[in-house]
Protein backbone atom coordinates (compact mmCIF):
# COMPACT_ATOMS: atom_id res chain seq x y z
CA UNK A 1 0.00 0.00 0.00
CA UNK A 2 1.38 3.70 -0.88
CA UNK A 3 1.59 6.10 1.63
CA UNK A 4 2.50 9.74 0.62
CA UNK A 5 6.22 9.15 1.58
CA UNK A 6 6.34 6.71 -1.15
CA UNK A 7 4.43 9.39 -3.46
CA UNK A 8 7.48 11.92 -2.70
CA UNK A 9 9.76 9.74 -3.03
CA UNK A 10 8.69 8.93 -6.20
CA UNK A 11 8.12 12.38 -7.08
CA UNK A 12 11.69 13.49 -5.94
CA UNK A 13 13.83 10.55 -7.04
CA UNK A 14 12.19 9.11 -9.94
CA UNK A 15 9.43 6.72 -10.97
CA UNK A 16 9.15 2.81 -11.02
CA UNK A 17 9.30 1.54 -14.53
CA UNK A 18 6.59 0.85 -16.67
CA UNK A 19 5.73 -2.26 -17.93
CA UNK A 20 5.50 -0.75 -20.91
CA UNK A 21 5.47 2.61 -22.38
CA UNK A 22 3.33 4.28 -25.46
CA UNK A 23 4.83 7.45 -27.79
CA UNK A 24 2.72 9.04 -29.89
CA UNK A 25 2.86 12.54 -31.51
CA UNK A 26 0.57 15.24 -30.62
CA UNK A 27 -1.46 14.96 -34.17
CA UNK A 28 -1.77 11.35 -33.33
CA UNK A 29 -3.15 11.82 -29.85
CA UNK A 30 -5.55 14.64 -31.55
CA UNK A 31 -7.02 12.58 -33.66
CA UNK A 32 -7.66 9.51 -31.34
CA UNK A 33 -9.36 11.99 -28.38
CA UNK A 34 -11.94 14.17 -27.90
CA UNK A 35 -11.13 17.84 -27.96
CA UNK A 36 -11.62 18.08 -24.06
CA UNK A 37 -9.79 14.65 -23.57
CA UNK A 38 -6.52 16.43 -25.34
CA UNK A 39 -6.31 19.42 -23.55
CA UNK A 40 -6.60 17.75 -20.19
CA UNK A 41 -4.21 14.82 -21.16
CA UNK A 42 -2.16 15.87 -23.07
CA UNK A 43 -2.03 19.70 -22.33
CA UNK A 44 -2.70 19.38 -18.31
CA UNK A 45 -5.85 21.17 -18.46
CA UNK A 46 -8.14 20.18 -15.76
CA UNK A 47 -11.99 19.77 -16.45
CA UNK A 48 -14.68 21.87 -14.27
CA UNK A 49 -15.70 20.13 -10.77
CA UNK A 50 -19.01 18.26 -10.73
CA UNK A 51 -19.04 17.79 -14.56
CA UNK A 52 -18.78 14.35 -15.03
CA UNK A 53 -21.48 11.52 -13.64
CA UNK A 54 -18.27 9.15 -12.59
CA UNK A 55 -17.99 11.24 -9.56
CA UNK A 56 -21.27 8.87 -8.16
CA UNK A 57 -20.58 5.62 -9.82
CA UNK A 58 -19.22 3.07 -7.36
CA UNK A 59 -20.40 -0.46 -9.38
CA UNK A 60 -17.45 -2.79 -9.39
CA UNK A 61 -15.16 -2.54 -12.56
CA UNK A 62 -11.58 -0.99 -13.39
CA UNK A 63 -11.06 2.13 -14.34
CA UNK A 64 -8.22 2.48 -17.86
CA UNK A 65 -6.06 5.37 -19.20
CA UNK A 66 -8.23 7.29 -21.88
CA UNK A 67 -5.01 6.99 -24.03
CA UNK A 68 -3.61 4.26 -24.20
CA UNK A 69 -6.12 2.07 -21.93
CA UNK A 70 -3.41 1.08 -18.94
CA UNK A 71 -5.16 -0.01 -16.01
CA UNK A 72 -4.97 2.24 -13.61
CA UNK A 73 -7.53 2.05 -10.73
CA UNK A 74 -9.99 -0.49 -8.79
CA UNK A 75 -13.57 0.93 -8.21
CA UNK A 76 -13.00 -0.65 -4.82
CA UNK A 77 -10.46 1.75 -4.38
CA UNK A 78 -13.06 4.71 -5.17
CA UNK A 79 -14.74 6.91 -2.97
CA UNK A 80 -16.86 9.56 -2.48
CA UNK A 81 -14.30 12.85 -1.66
CA UNK A 82 -16.85 15.78 -2.35
CA UNK A 83 -14.61 17.45 -4.16
CA UNK A 84 -16.36 17.02 -7.49
CA UNK A 85 -13.31 15.08 -8.95
CA UNK A 86 -13.50 11.42 -9.34
CA UNK A 87 -11.08 10.05 -5.48
CA UNK A 88 -9.37 6.86 -5.40
CA UNK A 89 -7.41 5.66 -2.53
CA UNK A 90 -4.66 3.60 -4.04
CA UNK A 91 -3.51 2.67 -7.89
CA UNK A 92 -4.20 -0.84 -8.77
CA UNK A 93 -0.40 -1.08 -9.00
CA UNK A 94 2.43 0.74 -7.94
CA UNK A 95 4.05 1.19 -11.09
CA UNK A 96 0.67 2.24 -13.00
CA UNK A 97 1.04 5.95 -11.91
CA UNK A 98 4.22 8.15 -12.14
CA UNK A 99 4.26 11.12 -10.18
CA UNK A 100 6.22 15.12 -10.64
CA UNK A 101 6.21 17.85 -8.56
CA UNK A 102 3.94 20.78 -9.89
CA UNK A 103 4.65 24.12 -8.37
CA UNK A 104 2.22 26.07 -10.65
CA UNK A 105 -0.58 28.41 -9.81
CA UNK A 106 1.70 28.98 -6.35
CA UNK A 107 0.65 25.81 -4.92
CA UNK A 108 3.40 23.11 -4.16
CA UNK A 109 1.22 20.07 -5.48
CA UNK A 110 2.20 16.63 -6.76
CA UNK A 111 0.84 15.69 -10.33
CA UNK A 112 -0.18 11.92 -11.14
CA UNK A 113 0.35 10.98 -14.77
CA UNK A 114 0.21 7.61 -16.27
CA UNK A 115 3.26 5.75 -16.69
CA UNK A 116 2.78 4.41 -19.75
CA UNK A 117 1.76 7.07 -21.33
CA UNK A 118 2.79 10.38 -19.68
CA UNK A 119 -1.18 11.31 -19.53
CA UNK A 120 -1.73 13.98 -17.39
CA UNK A 121 -4.53 12.63 -14.84
CA UNK A 122 -4.63 14.84 -11.92
CA UNK A 123 -2.90 14.86 -8.33
CA UNK A 124 -2.67 13.05 -5.23
CA UNK A 125 -2.82 14.60 -1.89
CA UNK A 126 -2.57 13.12 1.67
CA UNK A 127 -5.78 13.94 2.85
CA UNK A 128 -7.38 10.50 1.87
CA UNK A 129 -9.12 7.63 4.51
CA UNK A 130 -6.85 5.30 6.00
CA UNK A 131 -5.13 3.45 5.72
CA UNK A 132 -3.09 4.66 3.13
CA UNK A 133 -3.71 8.20 3.72
CA UNK A 134 -4.23 9.48 -0.14
CA UNK A 135 -6.76 10.91 -2.38
CA UNK A 136 -5.81 10.78 -5.91
CA UNK A 137 -7.70 13.62 -7.53
CA UNK A 138 -8.48 12.07 -11.01
CA UNK A 139 -9.69 14.17 -14.22
CA UNK A 140 -12.87 11.94 -15.29
CA UNK A 141 -12.23 12.20 -19.10
CA UNK A 142 -8.79 10.99 -18.38
CA UNK A 143 -10.16 7.72 -17.50
CA UNK A 144 -12.58 5.01 -19.04
CA UNK A 145 -14.54 2.19 -17.38
CA UNK A 146 -13.28 -0.72 -18.65
CA UNK A 147 -15.94 -3.07 -20.29
CA UNK A 148 -13.95 -6.41 -20.49
CA UNK A 149 -11.20 -5.74 -17.90
CA UNK A 150 -10.47 -8.61 -15.56
CA UNK A 151 -11.31 -7.92 -11.36
CA UNK A 152 -8.40 -9.41 -10.08
CA UNK A 153 -7.37 -10.36 -6.63
CA UNK A 154 -4.76 -9.92 -4.26
CA UNK A 155 -2.45 -12.71 -2.06
CA UNK A 156 0.71 -11.95 0.09
CA UNK A 157 3.20 -14.19 1.37
CA UNK A 158 6.36 -15.31 2.97
CA UNK A 159 8.35 -18.03 2.49
CA UNK A 160 12.10 -17.30 2.44
CA UNK A 161 14.35 -15.15 -0.21
CA UNK A 162 11.33 -12.99 -2.00
CA UNK A 163 13.35 -13.62 -5.42
CA UNK A 164 12.59 -17.77 -5.15
CA UNK A 165 9.00 -16.75 -4.76
CA UNK A 166 8.55 -13.75 -7.55
CA UNK A 167 10.42 -15.99 -10.28
CA UNK A 168 8.11 -18.89 -9.53
CA UNK A 169 5.04 -16.84 -9.27
CA UNK A 170 5.46 -14.82 -12.31
CA UNK A 171 5.84 -17.81 -14.25
CA UNK A 172 1.94 -19.12 -13.55
CA UNK A 173 -0.89 -18.52 -15.73
CA UNK A 174 -3.40 -16.08 -14.61
CA UNK A 175 -0.59 -13.99 -12.10
CA UNK A 176 -0.58 -10.64 -13.72
CA UNK A 177 1.91 -9.17 -11.47
CA UNK A 178 4.47 -9.93 -8.73
CA UNK A 179 5.58 -6.94 -6.25
CA UNK A 180 8.81 -8.64 -4.16
CA UNK A 181 8.73 -6.42 -0.81
CA UNK A 182 7.74 -6.08 3.06
CA UNK A 183 5.09 -7.06 4.95
CA UNK A 184 4.57 -7.91 9.13
CA UNK A 185 6.67 -5.42 10.45
CA UNK A 186 5.87 -2.32 12.92
CA UNK A 187 8.73 -0.17 11.07
CA UNK A 188 7.44 2.01 8.43
CA UNK A 189 8.98 1.53 4.66
CA UNK A 190 12.00 -0.24 5.58
CA UNK A 191 15.19 -0.51 3.52
CA UNK A 192 16.03 -3.93 2.61
CA UNK A 193 19.23 -3.41 4.59
CA UNK A 194 17.36 -3.12 7.64
CA UNK A 195 15.00 -5.75 6.84
CA UNK A 196 18.14 -8.50 6.66
CA UNK A 197 18.70 -7.21 10.70
CA UNK A 198 15.69 -8.86 11.67
CA UNK A 199 14.93 -6.57 13.52
CA UNK A 200 12.31 -4.44 11.94
CA UNK A 201 9.69 -7.43 12.01
CA UNK A 202 9.12 -7.70 8.57
CA UNK A 203 8.90 -11.08 6.64
CA UNK A 204 10.60 -10.91 3.08
CA UNK A 205 6.93 -11.10 1.09
CA UNK A 206 5.73 -10.99 -2.84
CA UNK A 207 2.47 -9.57 -3.43
CA UNK A 208 0.41 -11.33 -6.05
CA UNK A 209 -2.22 -9.94 -8.54
CA UNK A 210 -4.01 -12.84 -10.18
CA UNK A 211 -7.46 -13.62 -12.05
CA UNK A 212 -9.20 -15.87 -10.03
CA UNK A 213 -11.34 -17.33 -13.01
CA UNK A 214 -7.90 -18.29 -14.24
CA UNK A 215 -5.77 -19.47 -11.15
CA UNK A 216 -7.65 -19.99 -7.80
CA UNK A 217 -5.99 -18.71 -4.18
CA UNK A 218 -6.45 -22.34 -3.31
CA UNK A 219 -3.63 -23.39 -6.42
CA UNK A 220 -1.48 -20.31 -5.63
CA UNK A 221 -1.31 -22.16 -1.55
CA UNK A 222 -0.83 -25.24 -2.97
CA UNK A 223 2.47 -24.03 -4.85
CA UNK A 224 3.33 -21.84 -1.84
CA UNK A 225 3.72 -24.98 0.44
CA UNK A 226 5.70 -26.78 -2.28
CA UNK A 227 7.62 -23.87 -2.94
CA UNK A 228 9.10 -23.94 0.46
CA UNK A 229 9.70 -26.09 3.70
CA UNK A 230 6.70 -25.04 6.21
CA UNK A 231 8.16 -26.57 8.72
CA UNK A 232 11.79 -24.68 9.46
CA UNK A 233 10.73 -21.80 11.91
CA UNK A 234 12.39 -18.33 10.87
CA UNK A 235 14.44 -20.14 8.05
CA UNK A 236 14.67 -21.63 4.20
CA UNK A 237 17.65 -23.02 3.80
CA UNK A 238 20.65 -21.30 4.20
CA UNK A 239 18.68 -17.89 5.16
CA UNK A 240 18.18 -17.57 8.72
CA UNK A 241 16.36 -14.94 10.78
CA UNK A 242 12.60 -13.86 11.22
CA UNK A 243 12.39 -12.17 8.08
CA UNK A 244 12.64 -15.52 6.24
CA UNK A 245 9.83 -17.18 8.09
CA UNK A 246 6.53 -18.77 6.20
CA UNK A 247 3.50 -16.74 6.01
CA UNK A 248 0.11 -16.45 4.41
CA UNK A 249 -1.39 -12.75 5.07
CA UNK A 250 -4.77 -13.24 4.13
CA UNK A 251 -6.92 -10.20 2.25
CA UNK A 252 -10.16 -11.45 3.71
CA UNK A 253 -11.56 -14.36 5.95
CA UNK A 254 -12.35 -16.16 2.73
CA UNK A 255 -8.77 -16.27 2.07
CA UNK A 256 -8.03 -17.36 6.20
CA UNK A 257 -10.28 -20.04 5.72
CA UNK A 258 -8.27 -21.32 2.76
CA UNK A 259 -4.91 -21.04 3.81
CA UNK A 260 -5.75 -23.30 7.07
CA UNK A 261 -7.70 -25.82 4.82
CA UNK A 262 -4.53 -26.55 2.55
CA UNK A 263 -1.97 -26.76 5.96
CA UNK A 264 -4.57 -29.28 6.69
CA UNK A 265 -4.58 -30.86 3.18
CA UNK A 266 -0.41 -30.45 2.93
CA UNK A 267 0.00 -31.52 6.96
CA UNK A 268 0.48 -35.31 5.81
CA UNK A 269 3.12 -34.67 3.52
CA UNK A 270 5.69 -33.84 6.11
CA UNK A 271 6.76 -35.94 9.30
CA UNK A 272 7.26 -32.22 11.47
CA UNK A 273 4.43 -29.61 12.49
CA UNK A 274 3.77 -26.88 10.28
CA UNK A 275 5.07 -23.44 10.99
CA UNK A 276 3.41 -21.25 8.76
CA UNK A 277 1.58 -18.09 10.56
CA UNK A 278 -1.36 -17.40 8.99
CA UNK A 279 -2.08 -13.63 9.69
CA UNK A 280 -4.23 -10.86 8.64
CA UNK A 281 -2.41 -8.74 5.87
CA UNK A 282 -1.67 -5.16 7.22
CA UNK A 283 0.45 -3.54 4.82
CA UNK A 284 3.06 -4.09 2.25
CA UNK A 285 5.91 -2.07 1.54
CA UNK A 286 7.28 -2.49 -2.16
CA UNK A 287 11.21 -3.35 -2.24
CA UNK A 288 13.72 -1.28 -3.76
CA UNK A 289 13.97 -1.33 -7.38
CA UNK A 290 16.83 -4.00 -7.98
CA UNK A 291 15.13 -6.98 -6.18
CA UNK A 292 12.58 -6.54 -8.37
CA UNK A 293 12.16 -9.33 -11.27
CA UNK A 294 15.39 -10.63 -9.82
CA UNK A 295 15.79 -14.15 -11.81
CA UNK A 296 14.89 -12.54 -15.39
CA UNK A 297 17.49 -9.98 -14.33
CA UNK A 298 20.05 -11.85 -12.96
CA UNK A 299 19.58 -15.81 -13.93
CA UNK A 300 23.24 -16.50 -14.22
CA UNK A 301 24.62 -15.67 -10.83
CA UNK A 302 25.15 -18.25 -8.40
CA UNK A 303 22.48 -17.70 -6.03
CA UNK A 304 19.92 -17.95 -9.30
CA UNK A 305 21.76 -21.36 -10.62
CA UNK A 306 21.74 -23.20 -6.80
CA UNK A 307 18.96 -22.16 -5.56
CA UNK A 308 16.12 -20.72 -7.92
CA UNK A 309 16.56 -22.80 -11.14
CA UNK A 310 15.62 -26.27 -9.09
CA UNK A 311 12.92 -24.24 -7.62
CA UNK A 312 12.15 -23.59 -11.31
CA UNK A 313 12.52 -26.78 -12.38
CA UNK A 314 10.31 -28.62 -9.39
CA UNK A 315 7.56 -26.24 -11.18
CA UNK A 316 7.73 -26.88 -14.48
CA UNK A 317 7.27 -30.89 -13.77
CA UNK A 318 4.55 -30.48 -11.36
CA UNK A 319 2.25 -27.78 -12.59
CA UNK A 320 2.78 -27.32 -16.40
CA UNK A 321 -0.66 -27.08 -17.43
CA UNK A 322 -0.67 -24.17 -15.59
CA UNK A 323 2.19 -22.21 -16.64
CA UNK A 324 2.77 -19.25 -19.08
CA UNK A 325 4.06 -20.47 -22.46
CA UNK A 326 8.12 -19.18 -22.47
Amino acid sequence: MLKWIDIIKFAKNGNPNPDRVVTKTDEEWRAMLSPEQFQVTRKKGTERAFSSEMCGLFEPGLYACACCGTLLFDAQEKFESGTGWPSFTQPIKVNAIAYHLDNTFGMQRVETVCNTCEAHLGHVFPDGPPPGGLRYCMNAVSLEKSKNAKLLEEATFGGGCFWCMEAVFERLIGVESVVSGYSGGLVPDPSYKAVTTGLTGHAEVVQIRFDPLQISYSDLLRIFFQLHNPTTRDRQGPDVGSQYRSAVFYHDFSQRDTAYSIIEETRSRYTQPIVTQVVPFVEFYPAEEAHQHYFQNHAENVYCQKVIVPKMEMLEAMFPAILKVK
